[in-house]
């Protein structure tokens, strides 16, 4: 299994149609500075184009955390004419992850805190261990969950749960992230990456085509009307009905064998 590097701190390594996209800055607990915030969104500008990978892992290679948000040493070294240059680069990484075309899933172990939550709540799907610390503390330090955060974080929990969680800044550990819905599944301590592979292995047994179109459908559909939600799941649906994939599913399915899909 070979890897692919994109600037010092990032990699992504495939399983077969599953590609692992590596935070890997150990000695800043993967803090996101403008260089690895650039990586980052380089690897999901590669992985959006290419067309043999259907699901998406995002990991960590530090045993502590998964990511620790931003990089607030450099960002103390800013001016405030940096600073205004540097947000779309940071902004970027965050919707490189949000915008994948394919289902994502982020493993999490350790802390995932302010940025480094932002990108797990970028992922459709987020596996912790039971070390997982999440959180959006940036109130604490005079700032705002500037990677999605706001955002992301009601659309899984409601907007009164966000708010106690953002405006207090505190730290929830893996079950009660859980029982909150802030993160999906729970794995055994230092399982998480495992059990994301396992679940991104079983989501890309399956049509490539109708994962893409599955994942347009959730996200273009949330918090739309019914009527309108309706329309863009029929727009989704017909962008696959007439593929190579449905054709071929419904072949092997009738012919009782396993698909193999064309992908387009």
């Amino acid at each position: 299994m070979g890897e692919q590097r994109f600037g010092e701190f990032v990699g992504v390594r495939r399983h077969g149609h599953v590609a692992e996209l590596a935070l890997d800055r150990p000695k800043a607990m993967n803090a996101v500075s403008s260089g690895m915030a650039r990586s980052i969104a380089e690897a999901c500008d590669a992985l959006a184009a290419d067309r043999d990978v259907r699901v998406v892992v995002l990991t960590s290679t530090h045993e502590r955390a998964f990511c620790v948000g931003a990089d607030l040493k450099e960002r103390n070294s800013l001016t405030d004419a940096e600073l205004v240059r540097q947000r779309p680069v940071a902004r970027a990484a965050y919707t490189g992850v949000l915008e994948l075309p394919m289902p994502t899933i982020a493993a999490v172990h350790g802390y995932a805190l302010g940025g480094g939550f932002e990108l797990a709540l970028s992922c459709d799907v987020i596996v912790a261990d039971a070390t997982a610390v999440v959180g959006l503390p940036e109130v604490s330090v005079g700032v705002i969950p500037g990677g999605g955060g706001t955002q992301l974080l009601p659309r899984r929990v409601g907007a009164a749960r966000a708010a106690e969680l953002i405006f207090s800044a505190r730290r929830v550990e893996a079950a009660e992230a859980r029982d909150l819905g802030l993160v999906d599944l729970v794995a055994g301590e230092g399982e998480d990456r495992d059990e994301a592979l396992a679940l991104a292995a079983r989501m890309a047994a399956n049509s490539p085509v109708g994962l893409r179109a599955a994942k347009r459908a959730l996200r273009l559909g949330h918090g739309l009307d019914l009527r309108t939600g309706l329309e863009v799941e029929d727009a989704a649906w017909r962008s696959v009905a007439f593929s190579g994939d449905r054709a071929e599913g419904v072949a092997a399915f009738n012919e009782k064998r396993k698909p193999e899909w064309p992908g387009e």
